[in-house]
C-alpha cells in the first residue's frame, strides 16, 4: 500500500500557512478560491483526484463546484443530498472520513456513471467548515490503495477549517455580483417602460436583456390574443426562423397555457423529453433543454408569458425565477401602458378628425348651400373615392378655403 510522508517539514508548513493567509486576504472570485483550495490540498497530500462540493442552501444539497481533473459537463450539475454517499456523510456529520482501499465497496458509497474516479481505491473527505457548520466537502482520491496518516488528515482538516470563511465570503461576493448584474438588467427594463418607445421595441429589449441576464439560449415573450384563447409570439432574440414561425399555443391545451391559468411559474427540466411539450422536435433541432415560463401579471390577471430556455440542463434557483417574475410583471406593465397610450392617441386623433370634419362641413355648407348631412356625405364619398382618410379630405377643404380667402 502506498504511503505518504507522515508530516510536512516546518518550512513546508510555513509556506502552506502563508498560502492560506494570501488566499484569505486576496480579492479572488469563487472559482479562483476553489482552485486555490485544490492547490492547498495537493500541497499537503498529493492525490490523483480532488473534488470540492459546496452546499446549496436553496436546494438543500451538495453541488460539485471544482475538480483537479477536467469535468466541465459535471461541474454545477452533479448533486448529492446531505447524508447521501461518502461525501454527504461527511457533510452531515462534520467529520473527516478516510478509506484506504476499496472505497467503492463501502455501503455508503454513491456512484456516478460519468465519473471515472468512482473506481479509485482510496478516498479521503474533509468538511469545509464555517461557523461550526459544513458548507462544503473536499475529496481526495487515489487510483491505488493509499494510506492516509493521521497527521496529514489533521493538517488537511485544519486547512479546510481555515479556508471555510474564505470560501463562504467568495460565494457571497459572487452572489452579490450576480444580483448586481440582475439589478442592472432590471434598471434597463424599467427605463424601457418609462420611455416613449413603441411596444415591439420594448418587448425586443426585454427579451435581449433577459437572455443575457440568465445566459439563455432562447427567450421569448408570448401575449394573449384578443380572444384570450391563444398565445402569440411577439418578441424573441432567437435568430431561428423555425422558432419565430412556431404556431400559436392554445391556452387550454399547452404547458405554457398552464402558466396563464395558474398565474404561477413553471419549470420543465428537459422539454425534449416532456410529452406535454408540443414542439419537442423543434427543441431537439434548436438544442434546447430546460425551460422556465413565468406569467406576465398586471392587476391580478395574466396577459402573456415570458419563456426562457437553456442549452444545457439547468436548475433554476428561486432567486433566478424571482428576478424573472419581476421582469415579466414589468413587461406586463409596459404592455398595458403602451396599449393605454395607443388607445389614448387614437381617441385624441379621432377627436381632432371630428373637429376638422365639422369645420370642413361648415365650409361646404356655406359655399354650396348644402345641408349638414349632405355636406358630410360629400366628404365621406370623396374619402372613399380617393382612398384617403376623412381627416385628409377635411384638411384639404380647409386649406382650399384659406387659399381662396387669401386670394
Amino acid at each position: 500500500m502506498t504511503k505518504v510522508k507522515k508530516q510536512l517539514s516546518s518550512k513546508d508548513e510555513l509556506a502552506l500557512l502563508r498560502r492560506i493567509v494570501d488566499i484569505t486576504t486576496s480579492e479572488v472570485d469563487l472559482d479562483g478560491v476553489l482552485k486555490e483550495v485544490i492547490k492547498v490540498a495537493l500541497a499537503i497530500a498529493p492525490a490523483d483526484s480532488v473534488f470540492v462540493y459546496l452546499f446549496d442552501a436553496a436546494h438543500q444539497n451538495l453541488v460539485l463546484c471544482a475538480s483537479k481533473t477536467p469535468h466541465k459537463q459535471e461541474l454545477g450539475q452533479l448533486t448529492l443530498k446531505v447524508g447521501e454517499g461518502l461525501t454527504g456523510w461527511v457533510a452531515k456529520n462534520v467529520k473527516p472520513l478516510a478509506i484506504n482501499v476499496n472505497a467503492y465497496n463501502d455501503p455508503r458509497f454513491k456512484a456516478f456513471d460519468v465519473l471515472p474516479e468512482d473506481r479509485y481505491e482510496a478516498f479521503l473527505a474533509l468538511p469545509i467548515v464555517y461557523k461550526g457548520k459544513a458548507i462544503g466537502v473536499i475529496n481526495l482520491q487515489h487510483k491505488k490503495p493509499f494510506d492516509f496518516p493521521a497527521s496529514v488528515v489533521d493538517l488537511l482538516g485544519m486547512a479546510a477549517r481555515q479556508l471555510g470563511s474564505v470560501v463562504e465570503h467568495a460565494r457571497l461576493f459572487s452572489e452579490t455580483r450576480q444580483k448586481a448584474l440582475q439589478f442592472d438588467s432590471l434598471v434597463k427594463v424599467s427605463q424601457s417602460i418609462t420611455s416613449e418607445k413603441y411596444l415591439d421595441e420594448i418587448l425586443n429589449l426585454i427579451v435581449i436583456v433577459t437572455a443575457e441576464m440568465l445566459n439563455s439560449r432562447i427567450c421569448s415573450v408570448m401575449l394573449l390574443d384578443a380572444k384570450g384563447s391563444e398565445l402569440v409570439i411577439r418578441a424573441t432574440q432567437s435568430l431561428s426562423d423555425d422558432y419565430k414561425k412556431k404556431p400559436n399555443l392554445k391556452v387550454g391545451a399547452s404547458l405554457t397555457g398552464e402558466v396563464i391559468k395558474t398565474l404561477r411559474p413553471l419549470v420543465v427540466a428537459d422539454v425534449r423529453k416532456e410529452k406535454r411539450y408540443f414542439y419537442r422536435e423543434l427543441a431537439v433541432k434548436e438544442g434546447l433543454s430546460t425551460m422556465v415560463a413565468v406569467p406576465m401579471v398586471v392587476k391580478g390577471r395574466a396577459i402573456g408569458v415570458i419563456n426562457v430556455y437553456t442549452k444545457e440542463p439547468h436548475v433554476f434557483t428561486d432567486d433566478e425565477v424571482g428576478v424573472l417574475q419581476v421582469v415579466a410583471n414589468q413587461a406586463a406593465a409596459a404592455v398595458e401602458n403602451t396599449r393605454w397610450m395607443e388607445e389614448a392617441l387614437k381617441a385624441k386623433e379621432a377627436l381632432e378628425t371630428r373637429k376638422l370634419v365639422e369645420r370642413a362641413k361648415g365650409v361646404i355648407m356655406k359655399l354650396n348651400g348644402l345641408s349638414e348631412d349632405a355636406a358630410y356625405r360629400m366628404i365621406h364619398k370623396k374619402s372613399m373615392d380617393s382612398c384617403r382618410s376623412m381627416k385628409d379630405i377635411a384638411e384639404s377643404i380647409l386649406l382650399m378655403a384659406d387659399f381662396q380667402k387669401g386670394a
